[in-house]
C-alpha cells in the first residue's frame, strides 16, 4: 500500500497545492484543516480528488489521534500564518503555532510516525547585517516578528532532540505567491499585481529591502522533494525553499508588475513596522535534493493578472483573500 501522508492545514493557500502534488506523486493523502478561512469548497474539491479531509482543529487531541491513525509521514502546515495575523491574536498564535505543534510532535512520535516535514519561513533570517550577501541555512537567525520567533522556537526543538524517534526536516519557504485554490491577496506579489490591475493607489514601504520569493506550486514541489529523498539525507536538516535568482526588492516587484499592467499608481512611503531585509541562498536544496523551481516572479504576476481578467477571483478585495479581516 502506498505511503499515507497527513497534511495539516491541507485546505490552505499552500496546503491545497501540497495535497494535490503529493496525490499526483502516488501517495495517499489525508488533510486536517479547521477551515478557518471558510474553505468549504476547497475541502470538497480535495475530497473529489480522492483526498480524505478531516474538518477539525489541530489543537484537539482527539482530532490529532484520528488524523495520525495509519500515517507514515506528516507535513505540518497548520498555523496562524504571517506577522499581522499573529500580532492580532498572540494567544491564539501561541496555542496553534507552538503548543499544538508540540502536541502533534509528541502524538506523532507515540503513533510511530517516522517522517515530519515542518513548514518554516525565511523570515527567520529577519534583518541581516549585509542583505546583499545571500544567507545560507547556517546563517544567523534574527526573527523580528512573533510569527518568525515561533517558527524558530519549533525548529530548535525539532533539531535539538525534541522530535525523539521522528525524522524531522525543516523547510524555510521564501515568501510565497501565485494563484492557488485558497487565493491570498495579502502577499506582496499577489497584492501588487491586484492593486495595480485594479487601478488602485499602491502604497509601498521598504522598497529597497530584499526578500526571496517562491511560487506556491514550487513550494508544494519542495515538500514533495523532501519526502522523495531518502530519510537519512534530510533527517535533521534545514532547507531554504526557493531559487537563488528569485531574490527581489519591492522596487523590483513594482517594475515587474508595471511591465504587464499600465494602470494604477505607486507611492513610496517610510514605515518602520517591517524591518526584514534578507537575500537568501537556495543552493543547498538544489545541490542535495536536485530541486529546481519552475516559475519566476514575472510568470507568477502574469498568472495572477490572467486570473483577475478571467474573474477567477471574484471581488478580489474581499476579506476572504486575507489572513486578517
Amino acid at each position: 500500500m502506498s505511503e499515507l501522508v497527513l497534511v495539516t492545514g491541507g485546505a490552505g493557500y499552500v496546503g491545497a497545492p501540497v495535497c494535490e502534488t503529493l496525490l499526483a506523486s502516488g501517495r495517499r493523502v489525508r488533510a486536517l484543516d479547521v477551515l478557518l478561512h471558510g474553505q468549504t469548497t476547497i475541502a470538497e474539491r480535495l475530497e473529489c480528488l480522492g483526498i480524505e479531509v478531516l474538518r477539525e482543529d489541530v489543537r484537539n487531541p482527539e482530532a490529532r489521534r484520528r488524523a495520525l491513525s495509519g500515517a507514515d509521514a506528516i507535513v505540518h502546515l497548520a498555523a496562524i500564518v504571517g506577522d499581522p495575523a499573529c500580532a492580532r491574536d498572540p494567544r491564539l498564535s501561541q496555542e496553534v503555532n507552538v503548543e499544538a505543534t508540540g502536541a502533534l510532535v509528541a502524538d506523532a512520535r507515540d503513533a510511530g510516525v517516522k517522517r515530519f516535514v515542518f513548514a518554516s519561513t525565511c523570515s527567520n533570517y529577519g534583518r541581516m547585517a549585509d542583505p546583499t550577501v545571500p544567507i545560507t541555512e547556517q546563517g544567523e537567525l534574527s526573527p523580528v516578528s512573533l510569527y518568525a520567533e515561533q517558527k524558530v522556537q519549533i525548529e530548535r526543538s525539532l533539531l535539538n532532540g525534541g522530535a525523539g524517534g521522528l525524522r524531522p526536516v525543516c523547510l524555510r519557504f521564501a515568501t510565497v505567491y501565485g494563484a492557488a485554490p485558497r487565493m491570498r491577496f495579502d502577499l506582496t506579489v499577489n497584492q501588487f499585481a491586484r492593486d495595480l490591475w485594479a487601478d488602485r493607489d499602491l502604497e509601498v514601504f521598504g522598497e529597497r529591502f530584499w526578500r526571496p520569493y517562491v511560487h506556491v506550486r514550487d513550494a508544494a514541489r519542495g515538500v514533495c522533494a523532501a519526502l522523495n529523498a531518502p530519510p537519512h539525507r534530510v533527517s535533521g536538516e534545514v532547507f531554504n525553499v526557493g531559487r537563488s535568482s528569485e531574490n527581489y526588492r519591492k522596487l523590483d516587484l513594482v517594475e515587474e508588475v508595471r511591465r504587464q499592467v499600465s494602470t494604477g499608481s505607486v507611492r513610496y512611503v517610510h514605515r518602520d513596522e517591517d524591518p526584514r531585509d534578507y537575500k537568501v541562498s537556495f543552493e543547498k536544496i538544489s545541490q542535495q535534493l536536485g530541486f529546481r523551481t519552475l516559475t519566476t516572479v514575472p510568470e507568477g504576476i502574469a498568472e495572477v493578472i490572467h486570473g483577475l481578467n478571467a474573474n477567477e477571483f471574484p471581488e478580489p478585495f474581499d476579506g476572504r483573500y486575507r489572513n486578517t479581516p
